[in-house]
């Protein structure tokens, strides 16, 4: 009786302890308990190790304070920055005043006036355009990326980077310790022998030791002698060339970027090598001028836990709420947080609509799971579901009315919102909002929708399993 009493004694300060740090989040206490009460032990040193936001988001947002991306005072005087809603070439976006404020209010992200974008739909034209332009670097080079991979097109790119190194040109290279959790010492060291610097943004062990496990750098950027950047949702590696037997075929969106907007891609670079190297670069080498060629309207926004705000998640908000036409929707996990929800429901309530694709071949059974318990209640609010059978699809798209469409590495997920590090573009050109309708379409071909009336038949075996999943949902 006496180890009953003990261990019942146990469990109750746990439960306690996860009901008063976590109380602000009823979402994340839930997923927790559960987690506790199958594990009473085991449980509460995961939340030890990896949950504990109410202090760690706190701490790494101190220090990113102290990080804020801003440009050197030399460089933004050159920068043309759309000030007022009626200076947006798209007349749609231009209407849209409330929106248009929402956005102008992300701190150090202007919407950009001069830039030249280009959208790139899979691996192979990415990877083609990325290696192009990482071939003509005179200067530096800055890669940042969840994964890496010591695999084909992984070697391909290390491969160049070594060359240009050689060449006496700055390479930086920055990998999540998560995401790049299979890359070899000898590949990091033979970019080092070569004179590229590289760091990984909280090694597993460290993560652990410190408590930052919970805290992944999801983004992917390159930037090339200040001048051109690259965003978007691939990674290196070689699945995302769909040499992956059991994904397949990958669809992806990627893009790159010249004009103004690079300029912020590359301080968002410097803030995070400053963060994982503790070494700041504030040289104006690294924001050239540059002729202003295009005239597309450009927004790069980036979200993490070192910002006050979750600026993805608003953004997303923001034009979910100005829709009065359409919102078409990519993602590869679909986990919205009530606030989402309301809005996506809302929208479609109103007329508005809303189709989603997700993927038929998941990389993670347990995410589509959480997806499918999302589904019902939406699909009863007329939105319209549909399951991408070509392959993988490891999109991050929205598209709202004719206004705005962002693309980037944030999945429709609490993960993205809160606890990684991001990075989305927002443009409001009506020609790549059009570029990047088709891509829709044509993904709508290659997939299947969901039929609420057969969806809603599922066996009481499967709804137990989402019902499950989605109260690990905000975990995932």
């Amino acid at each position: 009786m006496l180890w009953l009493l003990i261990f019942m004694l146990v469990f109750i300060v746990q439960v306690v302890v996860v009901l008063f740090m976590e109380f602000k989040n009823p979402s994340k206490t839930t997923a927790w308990l559960l987690i506790i009460f199958l594990l009473p032990v085991v449980g509460f040193m995961l939340y030890y190790l990896v949950a504990r936001e109410y202090q760690k988001r706190r701490l790494v947002r101190r220090r990113g304070k102290r990080l804020q991306p801003k440009l050197p005072g030399g460089v933004i005087h050159r920068i043309e920055v759309a000030m007022r809603s009626r200076e947006l070439k798209n007349k749609e976006a231009a209407r849209q005043k409330r929106l248009f404020r929402l956005l102008q209010s992300i701190p150090e992200s202007p919407i950009t006036k001069c830039n030249e974008t280009e959208i790139y739909s899979g691996g192979k034209e990415k990877f083609r355009a990325l290696k192009e332009v990482l071939e003509k670097a005179r200067d530096h080079i800055h890669v940042e990326y969840y994964t890496i991979r010591a695999d084909g097109i992984g070697t391909e790119i290390q491969e160049i980077l070594i060359r240009k190194a050689k060449e006496g040109v700055e390479v930086r290279v920055i990998y999540d310790g998560l995401g790049s959790y299979d890359l070899s010492g000898a590949y990091v060291q033979e970019l080092t022998e070569a004179g590229a610097q590289v760091h990984c943004f909280f090694p597993l062990r460290s993560a652990v030791l410190a408590r930052n496990l919970n805290y992944r750098n999801h983004r992917k950027i390159v930037v090339v002698d200040g001048d051109i950047g690259f965003l978007g949702g691939i990674n290196i590696g070689d699945e995302y060339l769909g040499r992956d037997p059991k994904l397949g075929y990958w669809r992806d969106t990627h893009m790159k970027l010249r004009g103004d907007s690079v300029y912020f891609l590359q301080q968002t670079f410097l803030n995070d090598w400053e963060f994982v190297s503790g070494e700041k670069l504030t040289d104006e080498r690294y924001f050239p001028a540059h002729g202003c060629e295009g005239s597309e309207q450009v927004q790069i926004i980036a979200s993490g836990p070192d910002a006050h705000w979750d600026t993805i998640l608003e953004m997303y908000f923001g034009a979910i709420n100005s829709a009065t036409d359409r919102i078409l929707i990519v993602t590869p996990y679909f986990i919205p947080d009530p606030s989402l929800q309301m809005a996506l429901k809302t929208a479609s309530l109103s007329g508005v609509d809303i189709q989603i694709i997700l993927p038929g071949i998941t990389d993670n059974i347990l995410v589509k799971w959480a997806s499918f318990s999302y589904i019902e209640e939406l699909m009863q609010a007329g939105i319209r579901f549909y399951l991408y059978n070509k392959g993988f699809v490891h999109a991050k798209i929205l598209i709202v009315d004719e206004t705005i469409a962002s693309v980037g590495t944030a999945n429709m997920d609490m993960r993205s919102f809160y606890d990684n590090f991001e990075l989305n573009a927002v443009m409001f050109d009506k020609k790549t909002i059009d570029y990047l309708v088709e891509d829709f379409r044509e993904d709508l071909q290659e997939s299947t929708e969901i039929r609420q009336k057969e969806f809603s038949k599922r066996s009481r075996y499967q709804r137990g399993k989402e019902v499950l999943a989605r109260m690990l949902s905000p975990l995932l």
